[in-house]
């Protein structure tokens, strides 16, 4: 008897914010000036208080600067 396997999809992880600011090339101080005027990729803090942000809202904010 033949078992099939179920393709998984690739999981849109959440990304650190160490690692958004290294992608993005800015600093922290920047982030928090971006969070403030409503800039930026959407977040989303844990209940330890540390920010996550979605590698696919990540890719469509880069999308959107290259564009620009």
């Amino acid at each position: 008897m033949a078992t099939s396997r179920r393709q998984r999809t690739p999981v849109d992880e959440w990304l650190p914010l160490t690692e958004v600011l290294e992608e993005l090339g800015i600093t922290r101080a920047t982030w928090y000036r971006w969070r403030n005027r409503g800039y930026g990729p959407a977040a989303r803090r844990l209940p330890n208080g540390h920010l996550r942000v979605r590698r696919s809202v990540l890719d469509e904010f880069n999308n959107g600067l290259e564009a620009a």
